[in-house]
């Protein structure tokens, strides 16, 4: 799930529930979403971006994430 807000600045934050798991599962659901992120981050337009993790993501493939993340992004049209 994707929250985003305009800015001037480029923020972001990964938020875990309890839902995902225990919190080496919620450690590594954010990092995977981190990853993701900073791998588009120079793509993006400016704002504020809050990440958080459903427990799919821990059983999802890398690429398949990786397909859904962008096209989350393009029909946000938040690519520049």
């Amino acid at each position: 799930m994707l929250f985003y807000k305009e800015s001037q600045l480029k923020k972001s934050a990964f938020v875990a529930s309890k839902k995902v798991g225990k919190a080496v599962a919620r450690n590594r659901a954010k990092r995977v979403l981190r990853a993701h992120f900073i791998e588009r981050a120079d793509r993006l337009q400016k704002g504020q971006y809050i990440f958080v993790a459903k427990q799919a993501i821990l059983e999802s493939d890398y690429k398949v994430l990786s397909k859904r993340l962008n096209s989350i992004f393009k029909r946000l049209k938040l690519y520049v």
